[in-house]
């Protein structure tokens, strides 16, 4: 099912989560037991995050230093079929811009299709570890909106490959990402949300929102957002805070904010195992608070985090 449907059809507020995929060289069962843990709590749909090859510069014994491109995790599409033939929900693979040119992105998009997995999370992605900024490859994309706007190509038929002969309509519901903060690369907020609009209009069915811990940065990007035209369902993104090392962390890998409260019950917790129960506490103020104000549902970032989500979804849902 789409999950633009499962949206509109729903009397409750969604409860969805997002995994990492497993590193390289390990089984695909620890994603298993992390669903099993959530899957009581009835999730709407579970997301698979994505990340493009990682640089690393290794000495080939010569003397010489060799740039190298490594893969760390697997790919999206056989972690989205397995989860979703193993439980029965919708699996949303990430697609991203980075590493992948627009014919890749096609046979990506076709080999989903086939796999009946019809709903995809498109995203620009970081640059790769070891490199500063964001370079598409060769016929590849600068802007998520722009492969937004390939998929919803294909929904209508129309593909790259210009030999085939009736080519299927695909039937993606396509999901984006939005920064009630803004995006860290945006040179305002009011930037970025004209940006956002783009990825509306190219096709985009809802948006996720990155995390935040201010549930006012929400509501205030929420009404700008409408203000500006987008309609689309905007979902808010909560990851509750786990160790004590998260205070610089969080902000310089997600770009968010860490309100003065959070901050001083964090610094004077004795263990991360306080920190935890903190975390734990201040989500499921976020999320009671959220789920009052009439939001479409929240969505879990769980890497790491997977009990205390549990916790969390128990008290709030």
């Amino acid at each position: 099912m789409k999950v633009i449907d499962i949206l509109n059809n729903t009397k409750k507020p969604l409860f969805t989560f997002e995994l990492l995929p497993p590193l390289k060289g390990h089984t695909i069962e620890g994603i298993f037991k992390s669903t099993e843990k959530l899957m009581k709590y009835s999730p709407s749909y579970i997301n698979i995050t994505n990340h493009q090859n990682e640089v690393v510069y290794e000495d080939n014994g010569n003397g010489v230093i060799e740039r190298k491109i490594v893969r760390k995790r697997p790919g999206t599409i056989g972690i989205a079929a397995a989860l979703q033939y193993r439980f029965g929900i919708p699996a949303i693979p990430h697609l991203i811009c980075g590493g992948m040119s627009d014919l890749e992105i096609e046979n990506t998009l076709v080999e989903l299709n086939f796999l009946g997995i019809d709903n995809v999370f498109a995203l620009r992605g970081d640059p790769p570890v070891g490199e500063k900024r964001f370079v598409p490859c060769e016929n590849g994309y600068t802007h998520s909106s722009e492969m937004v706007a390939q998929i919803e190509r294909m929904n209508n038929g129309i593909y790259l490959d210009k030999t085939l002969k009736d080519p299927v309509k695909t039937n993606f519901c396509i999901g984006v990402a939005g920064y009630p903060e803004k995006h860290f690369e945006s040179p305002n907020l009011d930037m970025d949300i004209i940006n956002l609009k783009k990825k509306q209009d190219a096709g985009a069915c809802y948006i996720v929102t990155q995390l935040f811990y201010d549930n006012n940065a929400y509501f205030s990007f929420v009404e700008k957002c409408r203000l500006a035209g987008i309609t689309i369902p905007i979902i808010p993104g909560i990851k509750p805070f786990s160790r004590k090392a998260q205070l610089s962390l969080v902000p310089t890998t997600f770009s968010v904010d860490i309100p003065i409260d959070l901050c001083n019950q964090v610094e004077l917790a004795k263990s991360n195992e306080e920190v935890k129960e903190i975390g734990i506490n201040w989500s499921i103020n976020q999320v009671k608070e959220l789920l009052d104000k009439g939001v479409p549902g929240v969505h879990f970032y769980t890497i790491g985090s997977v009990d205390s989500v549990a916790q969390v979804v128990n008290e709030c849902y």
